[in-house]
């Protein structure tokens, strides 16, 4: 189906979509903030400071 003068921007997207599929994402990592470390554990960022500065003979 050729794109015509009086396409929408959703029904061009559409119609992309249905030829190549879904390619890119609607946004990227770097449009979105990273996850923090208690996002990503459930762990209190201090707590994972503190453990990570713990010498490797102490365990």
């Amino acid at each position: 189906m050729p794109a015509t003068a009086d396409e929408t921007p959703e029904q061009r997207r559409r119609r992309l979509e249905a030829v190549f599929g879904d390619v890119l994402p609607e946004s990227t990592s770097d449009d979105r903030d990273p996850p923090s470390a208690r996002d990503r554990d459930g762990e209190d960022p201090g707590d994972a400071w503190l453990r990570e500065q713990v010498p490797p003979h102490h365990g």
